[in-house]
């Protein structure tokens, strides 16, 4: 659901639509699509037909939803090309991974979550990939975490307020039990987290800020659960938020 006093105008109901279609389901229907954002189904019906004859959505006859169309994968496409958060990160991910050999990731701080901007892949032979583009909750995993342990009060509230689902049996669902654990993040100055997102996966990630000290993202290192122990976490560490320091510094002067 859009935050209160979000979505009420003709084009914020566009931009609520076209979100629906960066996490979940390949698919949208308009039934669903209505539900989630408390539209009339007859509003959402036409703003996915504008959308379709503008090529950012693609109908699927067959299961009488929709898809993302050519036109949008062309946006996202020169989006992240042209980020200056991805920019500025890759090369401090190159050197994460040489050095440390485990999969290194920036992500992006987005409306309703975050996504994965780029990765270094890791150089052992069983490791870790992600899905770039897709956008992912805030409250699993250590990225989410970080990134919404140095958000403002208002917005950690309004997520804790909004439902945590659970993606694995280890995703934290209690609201104090989280915000908890984001007051010790916001303390440490990074975030750690085993299996919450997805199973047999773990990471240790540090917060991304602008120029202005607001938190735009996260940079991470990744890898598998048996790998990454709470003594390897240990380790690597203060090298995640060594590298998310000079990402923000690289921002800063940008």
């Amino acid at each position: 659901m859009p935050e209160a006093g979000v979505g009420t105008t003709a084009s914020d109901r566009v931009a609520d639509v076209l979100l629906l279609f960066a996490g979940g389901p390949r698919t949208v229907g308009v039934t669903r699509a209505a539900r989630e954002l408390g539209l009339p189904k007859s509003v959402v019906h036409r703003i996915l037909q504008s959308l379709t004859g503008r090529g950012l959505v693609a109908y699927d006859a067959a299961r009488r939803e929709y898809t993302l169309g050519p036109a949008a994968a062309a946006l996202g496409g020169r989006a992240l090309r042209e980020s200056d958060l991805r920019s500025t990160a890759l090369p401090h991910l190159v050197d994460l991974r040489d050095r440390l050999q485990e999969t290194a990731t920036v992500s992006a701080k987005v409306p309703g979550g975050r996504l994965f901007l780029d990765q270094v892949v890791g150089a052992h032979e069983i490791t870790m990939s992600v899905e770039v583009g897709r956008r992912l909750p805030l409250h699993a995993g250590s990225v989410g975490k970080c990134i919404l342990a140095f958000s403002a009060p208002g917005e950690i509230d309004r997520a804790l307020a909004a439902g945590l689902v659970s993606l694995t049996p280890e995703t934290v669902t209690d609201p104090a039990r989280l915000r908890a654990e984001l007051a010790r993040i916001r303390a440490d100055g990074f975030a750690s987290s085993a299996g919450e997102r997805q199973a047999g996966a773990a990471s240790v990630a540090a917060p991304v800020l602008d120029g202005a000290g607001e938190v735009v993202g996260a940079v991470s290192l990744c890898g598998p659960r048996f790998r990454l122990t709470d003594y390897r976490i240990a380790v690597l560490a203060p090298e995640v938020v060594g590298a998310a320091a000079r990402v923000s510094n690289g921002l800063a002067a940008g």
